[in-house]
């Protein structure tokens, strides 16, 4: 009677172990499954080989948004406009504008149109740092402050 419960058992453990190994063989082919690689060792060389693709695009990329935050920093994001009467109250309305466009910085342009019955000049002036090479009107500053107090 020893020797069956001895059998009995011997059978049951080789059971537990051909299942083990099956369970271990299934989780090592799903480790395996879309890698062209025999062994456990291609497998981690492979996934050093991403990690290392992972980091040199992470680091473009990085590279890649400083150089656009540079370049919005540069582009016409603020506007201000100012409409008046240049003549007072003896000829028409609010007609004529200043109108400022400008980046981040300061920098861009204060465009002028001053309207007359017949006819509107335009004139145009550079702004560098929200100041300008060129005399600016009271209403020129008023549009180049209007876009100094716009958050962006």
């Amino acid at each position: 009677m020893n020797i069956n419960v001895f059998l009995y058992i011997t059978i049951g453990g080789l059971f537990l172990l051909a299942g083990w190994l099956g369970y271990t063989e299934w989780r090592l082919k799903k480790l395996f499954r879309g890698k062209k690689a025999s062994d456990l060792e291609d497998v981690l060389q492979f996934l050093g080989n991403d990690l290392k693709n992972l980091q040199t695009n992470q680091k473009e990329t990085e590279d890649y948004l400083k150089e656009v935050e540079e370049r919005l920093k540069k582009s016409l994001k603020k506007v201000g406009i100012v409409r008046y009467n240049p003549y007072g109250e003896t000829a028409g309305s609010n007609q004529s504008f200043s109108i400022a466009f400008l980046d981040e910085l300061g920098n861009g342009a204060v465009i002028s149109g001053l309207y007359v019955r017949d006819n509107i000049k335009v004139y145009a002036k550079p702004i560098r740092e929200y100041k300008s090479d060129y005399t600016l009107s009271e209403e020129e500053n008023e549009a180049i402050w209007k876009t100094k107090q716009k958050t962006i």
